[in-house]
């Protein structure tokens, strides 16, 4: 009789893949840039959540969008909902801040 209707919209964000930490489980870091406060310039920032990956196919580099959950265990509060980009290598190797910052859209500032 009654259909299910959801009420809120949920948040979905674009990141890379950082870590795979454990069964199913992965770290995703969200880059962006903002300008500082007092000074103006624009500062690189990133965010690391933890992530549920429930098929196990995110790779080290993956460029993925992950949209917000309800809570699947102490930290994780994110699924992968799809994977827009594979990473070009197939070594496991870690992702410097450097690498990440390359495609950060920059925040606007309200004045």
């Amino acid at each position: 009789m009654s259909q299910h209707v959801r009420h809120n919209s949920r948040k979905t964000l674009i990141g890379f893949v950082t870590s795979r930490s454990g069964d199913k489980s992965i770290k995703v870091t969200i880059p962006y840039k903002t300008p500082h406060p007092l000074y103006h310039k624009i500062v690189n920032r990133q965010t690391v959540v933890h992530v549920h990956d429930e098929k196990n196919d995110a790779k080290l580099g993956d460029r993925v969008q992950i949209m917000e959950t309800r809570p699947l265990s102490r930290l994780k509060r994110w699924r992968i909902t799809s994977i827009l980009e594979r990473a070009l290598s197939t070594t496991d190797v870690a992702i410097t801040e450097a690498d990440v910052a390359e495609s950060v859209p920059t925040k606007i500032a309200k004045a």
